[in-house]
C-alpha cells in the first residue's frame, strides 16, 4: 500500500498536537504538588473521570487493533471486544469503591494500606512498572501505523513522535493534563466513530465498491500427481521455484525478467495459475504488490464482495442500510478475504498474501481466527479459554486503570465514573464492529498492517474524514500512552524510591523523581515500539492483560475477600504470576514467529492466563497459610 501525505492530514494532525499541548501548558501551571501530579488532586468530577476513563481504555488496541481484527477475521475480532468490556464488570463491583477507600497514589498504596509491607511495595512497583510497558508497546505500534499513511513518514518516525509528545505531556503536568487530553480524545473518538458507521450504512455494499478493482490474470498449465507445475501454457513465463502449502501450491515464474507470483488451487478443476496474490514479501526485504514493483503503484482491490445477496437475490450493489439489514446482507453473501501464508521457495522465505472467498455466515460466527468449533482442537479451545480470562480479569488490574480512581474525590463518585465508562466504552465496541465489516467489504484493506483498516475506510469517504479520524486516533495513543507513563513514574518515585528504598523525597522531589522516570519509560517504550511494528495491537494488548491479571488481580481480590491474606502471600503471588505469566509468553509460538518457528515452540498458546492467573492464586493461598501471625496463647 503506497500511502501520500495531505496538507489536510498534516494541518488537523499539527492542530491536535498543538491543542494537547496547550492543554499540558496551561495544567502545568496547576500542578504544585506530588498529589496533583500523580492523582490530580482527586478533584476531577465523575463524568469527566468516566470519559476520561473511555479515553484511556480505547486505547491504539481498541480503535486499530480490533477493527483491523474484524477486518480480517470478522467475528473473532470482535471477541476482543467483549472481553474488554466484560471485564468493567469486575471494575464496577468488585474494585472501584474498595480501591478509592484503601489507596492513595498507586497500585501498591492499596495492597500496602494494612500491611507496609516491603515485599508489596517491591513487587507492585515492578509489577505497576512491567505491566505498564507490555501495554506501551502496542500503543506506540499503532502511533508508527499511523503516521505513515497520515504525514508520509516511517513508522519509527511516528513512535519516536508520539513518545517524544507524550514525555512532554506527563513531564510538564502529569495527571491533570493526562485527564483531560483523555476526555477530549475520548469524546472525539465516538463521536467521529458514529459519522464513519453512519457513511458506512448508507454507503451500503457492492461487488466492485473500488476503482482499483481489476480481473486478475490466469495462465494454463500442466500440474503432476503431486501438485507440481511442469508446464505453462504461454511460454513468456519461466518457472522459477514452487511449494505446496495445505490445499494451495504457489508458483514463482520470470517473465522478461519480472519476477511474479501466482496461486494454484489443488481442490480440483482446471490447472489454472492465478495471479491472485496481493502482496509478496521474500526474506531479503524485496516487496512485490501483484507482481510489479512498489514503485509502480499498482494495487489490487483489497477485500470485497464475490456474490451479493439481497433478500436471496443477488444483485450488483445495495444502498441505505438499517444495522440489521447490514448484518444480515453479509451473512447471506460471499466475501474474498485476503489469507497470509509462509513457505520457502526458490530459496526464498516468502510470505504471499492471496484471495480467500469466505462464506458471510462463517465471517459473523467464531472460527476463522479462534478455531472452537469446525477444525477445534484441544490445544485452540484452551488458547481462546485463556485469551477470555485474560480480557476479562485484566481490565480492573492495568494500574494506569486503577489510578484513575484515586482522581475522584470519594467512593460514591469512583462508581459513577465507572458506570459512564462502561457506557461510552460498550457502546465504542459496538460500533467497532461496524467500522471493521466495512473496512472488509469495501477494497481499503492494508493486508500489509491491519492496524489501518479503520482510517483507511475514512479515507473511502473522503481525505478530510481520513484526516479527522486519524488525527483523532493519534490523540488516542497520546492519551493512553500518558496514563501509562503516569502510572509508571509513579512506581517508580512513590512506590520504589519512596516506600521501598526509604528515600526521603521532598513533594518537589518525588515529582521531579517521576518526570526522570517517565522519560526513562517513554524512551524504552519507543525502542519497543519499532522492534513490534508489523504486530496487531490488539494481540499485543491481550498480553498485556494477561500478565495484569496474573501479577496483580489475585492480589487485589483476596486482599478485599479473604482475611488470612498476608503480606507474604501478596508479594509471592505477584511474583510467580508476572514472571510465569512473561516466561510463558516468551515461549508461546506468536513470540517464536519473531525469531525462529512455531513448530519449537515449547508453549502450545499464545496467551498464558489459563496457566498463569490460578498459579498466581494458588500461590498466594499457600504461601498466606504458612505466614499466618502466631496467636499469643491466652492463659
Amino acid at each position: 500500500m503506497i500511502y501520500e501525505a495531505s496538507p489536510i492530514a498534516v494541518g488537523l494532525f499539527v492542530f491536535i498536537v498543538l491543542l494537547v499541548l496547550g492543554i499540558s501548558f496551561y495544567f502545568a501551571k496547576r500542578t504544585r504538588d506530588s498529589k496533583s501530579y500523580f492523582t490530580a488532586s482527586g478533584s476531577i468530577h465523575w463524568s469527566v473521570n468516566g470519559i476520561a476513563f473511555a479515553g484511556d481504555y480505547l486505547s491504539a488496541a481498541s480503535f486499530l487493533g480490533i477493527a483491523g481484527m474484524i477486518a480480517t477475521v470478522g467475528y473473532d475480532g470482535f471477541l476482543y471486544s467483549i472481553g474488554y468490556l466484560a471485564g468493567w464488570v469486575v471494575a464496577l463491583f468488585v474494585v472501584a469503591e474498595p480501591l478509592k477507600r484503601l489507596g492513595k497514589y498507586t497500585f501498591s498504596d492499596a495492597l500496602d494500606s494494612t500491611f507496609n509491607s516491603k515485599g508489596i511495595q517491591l513487587m507492585a512497583g515492578i509489577s505497576t512498572l512491567v505491566v505498564s510497558v507490555c501495554y506501551l508497546i502496542p500503543q506506540m505500534v499503532g502511533a508508527g501505523a499511523l503516521v505513515t499513511p497520515l504525514l508520509g513518514l516511517p513508522h519509527y518516525v511516528g513512535v519516536i513522535m508520539v513518545g517524544s509528545i507524550v514525555i512532554f505531556i506527563v513531564a510538564t503536568a502529569g495527571m491533570v493534563s493526562t485527564t483531560y487530553v483523555q476526555f477530549l480524545k475520548g469524546g472525539l473518538l465516538i463521536v467521529f466513530s458514529m459519522v464513519l458507521v453512519v457513511l458506512v450504512l448508507r454507503n451500503g455494499f457492492s461487488l466492485s465498491p473500488s476503482d482499483d478493482y481489476h480481473e486478475f490474470k490466469s495462465v494454463g498449465a500442466t500440474v503432476d500427481d503431486d501438485g507440481t507445475v511442469t508446464a505453462l501454457a504461454h511460454n513468456p513465463y519461466v518457472i522459477v521455484g514452487q511449494e505446496t502449502v495445505g490445499s494451495l501450491r504457489f508458483v514463482k515464474l520470470i517473465e522478461n525478467g519480472v519476477e511474479t507470483w501466482w496461486k494454484l488451487d489443488l481442490n480440483g478443476g482446471d490447472p489454472v495459475l492465478h495471479e491472485t496474490l496481493s502482496i509478496v514479501k521474500t526474506a531479503n526485504g524485496k516487496t512485490l504488490y501483484n507482481g510489479e514493483p512498489k514503485a509502480n503503484e499498482k494495487f489490487y482491490q483489497v477485500g470485497h464482495f464475490s456474490k451479493l445477496v439481497v433478500d436471496g437475490v443477488e444483485v450488483e450493489s445495495v444502498k441505505n442500510l438499517n444495522p440489521a439489514e447490514f448484518f444480515s446482507i453479509i451473512e447471506d453473501s460471499e466475501i474474498v478475504r485476503f489469507a497470509t501464508k509462509d513457505f520457502t521457495a526458490a530459496g526464498d522465505k516468502v510470505t504471499v498474501w492471496y484471495q480467500s472467498a469466505t462464506p458471510g455466515e462463517k465471517i459473523l460466527r467464531p472460527g476463522l481466527k479462534f478455531k472452537v468449533d469446525e477444525g477445534a482442537t484441544t490445544s485452540s479451545k484452551l488458547n481462546f479459554v485463556s485469551l477470555m480470562l485474560a480480557l476479562f480479569f485484566g481490565t480492573s488490574a492495568l494500574p494506569h486503570i486503577l489510578i484513575r480512581y484515586y482522581t475522584v474525590p470519594d467512593q460514591k463518585s469512583a462508581r459513577k465514573s465507572t458506570i459512564v465508562a462502561i457506557s461510552a466504552i460498550g457502546f465504542f465496541y459496538i460500533l467497532t464492529l461496524f467500522m471493521g465489516l466495512g473496512a472488509m467489504v469495501n477494497g481499503v484493506l492494508d493486508v500489509e498492517s491491519s492496524n489501518m483498516s479503520a482510517p483507511l475506510l475514512a479515507k473511502y469517504f473522503g481525505t478530510a474524514l481520513f484526516a479527522i479520524i486519524s488525527a483523532v486516533a493519534f490523540a488516542t495513543v497520546l492519551g493512553t500512552v500518558s496514563g501509562l507513563i503516569v502510572a509508571a513514574s509513579g512506581a517508580v518515585a512513590h512506590d520504589l524510591m519512596d516506600q521501598f528504598m526509604g528515600i526521603q523525597l521532598t513533594d518537589k522531589g518525588k515529582v521531579k523523581a517521576g518526570k526522570i522516570a517517565a522519560v526513562a519509560v517513554g524512551a524504552l517504550a519507543i525502542v519497543l515500539g519499532i522492534y513490534f511494528k508489523t504486530t496487531n495491537v490488539s494481540f499485543l494488548v491481550g498480553l498485556a492483560f494477561a500478565v495484569a491479571a496474573s501479577a496483580n488481580l489475585p492480589a487485589i481480590l483476596m486482599l478485599l475477600f479473604w482475611k488470612k491474606t498476608t503480606s507474604k502471600g501478596i508479594a509471592a503471588s505477584i511474583f510467580v504470576g508476572m514472571v510465569s505469566a512473561l516466561t510463558l509468553i516468551a515461549l508461546s509460538p506468536s513470540m517464536y514467529e519473531l525469531y525462529e518457528s512455531t513448530a519449537t515452540a515449547p508453549f502450545p498458546l499464545d496467551n498464558p492466563g489459563i496457566v498463569s492467573i490460578p498459579l498466581s492464586f494458588a500461590v498466594l493461598i499457600i504461601v498466606s497459610l504458612l505466614t499466618q501471625p502466631k496467636r499469643t496463647p491466652t492463659v
